[in-house]
């Protein structure tokens, strides 16, 4: 069974940084295409950032691109989110998302939720004074 697990989230004042961790485990897992989405209350899940294979393909949402960065290792299944300067509305429940090692995804195809095989449960961010 895949499992997909994040950590690293809490509550941070605005300004302020935290890094989110994601690794994969389970069955026949091998990782492909990575990504975060997140899901303000009350609203749908979007794209936040996304990275290929190989490392060498990153995606991000405009709102996050100066200020979020996405890295990973894949000796160990992971993925990490590096997030900086938090504002109140980076609020929301992030999820780790990852492909299978088979499937071809282009950098248009790192912020579609279809292009993903795994998800995992999520990690709250509380960006607040």
């Amino acid at each position: 069974q895949v499992r997909l697990v994040e950590r690293g989230g809490g509550l941070v004042q605005p300004g302020g940084s935290l890094r989110l961790a994601c690794v994969g485990s389970g069955g026949s897992f091998s990782t492909g295409a990575m990504g975060w989405f997140r899901q303000a209350p009350g609203k749908e899940r979007n794209f936040v950032a996304g990275i290929s294979q190989s490392g060498l393909t990153t995606s991000f949402e405009d709102s996050v691109k100066d200020r979020f960065t996405i890295s990973r290792d894949n000796s160990k299944n992971s993925v990490y989110l590096q997030m900086i300067n938090l504002k109140p509305e980076d609020t929301a429940v992030y999820y780790c998302a990852a492909a299978q090692m088979e499937r071809y995804i282009d950098r248009d195809g790192l912020s579609r939720m279809s292009s993903y095989d795994y998800w995992g449960q999520g990690t709250q961010v509380i960006v607040s004074s």
